[in-house]
């Protein structure tokens, strides 16, 4: 890890005090009794196998964005744009495994349709590292401006062009586009979210470590994120390694799609996977920009968010909802203090 990047990563103590503070805070302002609330909301989400596979469920997006984040980290690029790239990745794995011919083998389908997502995604990112690397746009102002025009293009197309009738969503993916659901193999799973997608983001976060680790372009970008001079000094190309950067940031944040489209739903509407993106930036510093870190961060937020459903009953939903945001907050807060307090130095 990059000294800026090891800087910039809150202490695990510190974010997990956030997160049981800001609870307690928020459920005692509703009226209600922290303890209690505490206790039915570990009962909800760890105390049965469904409540576990569906906070797993919940996890699975934020795994993809939270390596995705991590991923542009390395390199010192900050990808504000997970969320768009997300939205995109959805809606070209929705088209595209739509567009299969219905007896497609999964062997064929599911990989077709993942890699629509990766290159959807990838290309929005690329973007952005092109207009860093070339027009010395800052990817967080380039990211924020795609960000608001896929919100656009993509409210337009679900509302027209990819509307099927008085669906609210687009065609169904093919058959073999759809990928293992928990419940079909093991019983005290059924009913639950969870799915294959969960398998293929912890490879794809240690695949992604690994590429950084030991692959020649790989390093190039872990120099990237050291520094330019670093970067010069060892021959790297550093707009090609900007791009590069951005781009595979940006195809794993479109491959969240496999739990969305190819997992859960079978198609794409609007406003599927809204919010994961940013909350992908959280889950990426908290788990110190490790695929084990980056795994539990998720696990984490994926049972706030079960527990938000499971407490509904005593408290408002917003509750859990302000919870999540103000561990956000905190946990950019901490890692923006340490970078300031390296970069002082």
């Amino acid at each position: 890890t990059c000294a800026c990047c090891a800087a910039s990563t809150p202490k695990p103590a510190s974010a997990v005090a956030a997160v049981l503070l800001c609870l307690n805070v928020a459920v005692w302002l509703s009226g209600e009794s922290p303890a209690r609330v505490l206790s039915l909301l570990l009962a909800g989400t760890l105390g049965s196998s469904y409540g576990v596979a569906q906070a797993l469920a919940k996890a699975t997006p934020l795994v993809w964005t939270g390596a995705a984040v991590a991923f542009a980290l390395r390199a010192r690029l900050f990808n504000i744009g997970v969320e768009g790239q997300c939205a995109v990745g959805i809606l070209a794995a929705a088209v595209v495994g739509a567009a299969l011919p219905a007896a497609t083998p999964w062997v064929v389908a599911v990989p077709v349709a993942l890699a629509a997502a990766a290159l959807a995604g990838g290309a929005l990112g690329g973007a952005a590292g092109w207009m860093r690397a070339r027009l010395g746009t800052h990817e967080v102002i380039s990211t924020l401006m795609l960000n608001g025009l896929v919100a656009v293009l993509t409210t337009w197309l679900y509302a027209g062009p990819l509307r099927v009738g008085a669906q609210v969503h687009t065609r169904p993916v093919v058959a073999g586009a759809r990928l293992p659901q928990a419940g079909a193999a093991m019983d005290v799973f059924r009913g639950s979210s969870l799915n294959a997608s969960l398998v293929l983001a912890v490879a794809a976060a240690f695949g992604a470590h690994w590429y950084l680790r030991e692959r020649r372009e790989g390093v190039a970008i872990r120099a990237l994120g050291a520094g330019p001079g670093a970067a010069e000094a060892l021959g790297v190309d550093t707009r090609a390694a900007t791009v590069r950067a951005m781009a595979f940031s940006g195809a794993l944040a479109g491959l969240a799609a496999s739990h969305y489209v190819l997992g859960v739903k079978g198609s794409a509407e609007q406003g599927l996977g809204a919010g994961v993106g940013f909350t992908g930036i959280a889950v990426a510093l908290l788990g110190g920009m490790r695929p084990v870190g980056i795994a539990l961060a998720a696990l984490l937020f994926g049972a706030m968010a079960q527990g938000a459903l499971v407490v509904n009953a005593r408290v408002p939903a917003d509750v859990l909802t302000l919870t999540q945001a103000a561990v956000i907050v905190a946990v950019g807060a901490l890692g923006a203090a340490s970078l300031r307090h390296k970069e002082s130095q």
